[in-house]
């Protein structure tokens, strides 16, 4: 008896919540114990969960699809709550210049350019998996969002860091995950399973302007807002020792909001992170105010990784619970290496980006925990059966393949680009 089957029938033997938490538990202590080994590859932290996830889910075992259905209205709070805290963590450090220009490309992309990514996807899913359009549509919507999150490699470094792929990509992504509702909204309401109102007025009012819209008004003022009061206490005096409370009670509090205002809880979350340290920079000089920051970036660091290991463990272990066909896999190499790249062409036009970045942003569409939460919140919006199946099937091999391409790619592409720059090319040229 091999190693591997003696430990395949020992963990069987076990119940489910032993086995996955003695499996996990050995996981990241190997992770940790052979971390400076594993940097030596050519190999992203999410690469490594999702390969362990998927070892887990072949010896444990996974959920069916009817158990994921099910549990829809769980899954749709981790998710969210796991979007918020990472949305909330990138807002705080990303510290792009309060100007059109800086924000250009992530809005281009974010808006145009989820617009035809979805256009695209759709026409692919309505052709290659037989989808009916609106089903496929929705299934586009879902697939629209780009991840700020599991490619470590990719996002920005730093709050100082303005190097324009990584903060290109980066501010993509926070803004994405909020703006993809609409669309999702409206795949849904094709397929009966959402209220669009007449000359879909609900679609224009609820779904579009007031969550996107109102969102973003409501999470910048609230974040200044806080800014504002630490700025006052950091100026009296205070340390603001307690930066584990702070941050989750603006998560906390950007998530009621929005729920109250029914609102998108992302876009609150990103505006609010993205505006928080601003009135603090006034006071750059002051060693407190850089304390704070400092701290609050550490521990959204720390979230993140936690995040990011939760959920890809996840898709590994999901990834058993569908049956992949080869239409499947088509579908997802597609997406990301034709459909990702054209949608990012076609809108970053002009002098916004270099071509050599244009192309790095258009290589680094990464699917992550806003494609795991769309679609648990269209599973728990009425969607069943056969296209949950299909939903589930490409949405988890999508995320799992985006992981394997970017993870092994991300290090070696990042790191020959900034090598080959020479320093007048750090910045696109002017206007």
């Amino acid at each position: 008896m091999t190693l591997l089957s003696w430990a395949t029938r020992a963990v069987a033997e076990l119940d489910v919540l032993t086995s996955a938490l003695l499996v996990l538990g050995i996981a990241l202590v190997v992770l940790v114990v052979a971390e400076r080994v594993l940097r030596r590859l050519p190999l992203s932290p999410a690469l490594i969960y999702l390969t362990l996830g998927w070892l887990a889910g072949h010896m444990l075992g996974a959920p069916s699809t009817q158990a994921l259905v099910g549990d829809a209205p769980t899954l749709v709070v981790i998710t969210e709550l796991a979007v918020l805290v990472s949305l909330f963590a990138v807002g705080v450090r990303l510290r792009v210049p309060p100007t059109l220009r800086a924000w250009a490309p992530a809005l281009l992309l974010a808006g145009p350019g989820m617009a035809v990514t979805i256009g695209l996807t759709a026409l692919l899913g309505h052709w290659l998996l037989d989808l009916s359009l609106p089903a496929a549509m929705l299934l586009g919507a879902i697939l629209a969002p780009t991840d700020p999150v599991l490619a470590s490699d990719v996002q920005i470094r730093s709050d100082t860091d303005r190097e324009p792929v990584r903060t290109t990509i980066t501010a993509e992504g926070g803004m994405n995950d909020g703006t993809a509702l609409p669309a999702v909204m409206l795949g849904l309401g094709l397929l009966g399973l959402h209220e669009l109102g007449d000359g879909w007025r609900n679609w224009w009012i609820y779904d579009l302007l007031w969550p996107i819209g109102g969102g973003a008004l409501i999470g910048a003022c609230g974040g200044w807002a806080l800014g504002a009061v630490l700025r006052w206490r950091v100026r009296a005096g205070d340390p603001l020792m307690r930066d584990e409370l702070l941050y989750v009670g603006a998560v906390a509090l950007c998530y009621g909001t929005a729920l109250a205002l029914e609102m998108s809880a992302f876009v609150v979350a990103f505006a609010a992170g993205v505006l928080l340290m601003r009135p603090l920079e006034k006071d750059a000089l002051a060693p407190e105010a850089k304390d704070l920051a400092i701290r609050l970036h550490a521990f959204g660091e720390r979230c993140e990784r936690l995040i990011e290991a939760a959920m890809v463990l996840f898709v590994g272990v999901a990834l058993h619970s569908v049956t992949i066909e080869a239409t499947h896999l088509l579908y997802a190499a597609t997406l990301l290496l034709l459909v990702r790249p054209i949608s990012v062409l076609a809108v970053l036009r002009g002098r916004l980006l270099m071509n050599r970045q244009r192309r790095l942003v258009a290589w680094f569409g990464i699917r992550g925990i806003g494609s795991l939460f769309y679609l648990a919140f269209a599973m728990e919006h009425g969607v069943t059966g056969t296209l949950a199946h299909e939903l589930l099937a490409t949405t988890l091999l999508c995320v799992a393949l985006s992981i394997l391409l970017h993870g092994v790619s991300a290090t070696p592409l990042m790191l020959a680009h900034e090598k080959g720059q020479p320093p007048e090319d750090a910045q696109p040229p002017s206007a």
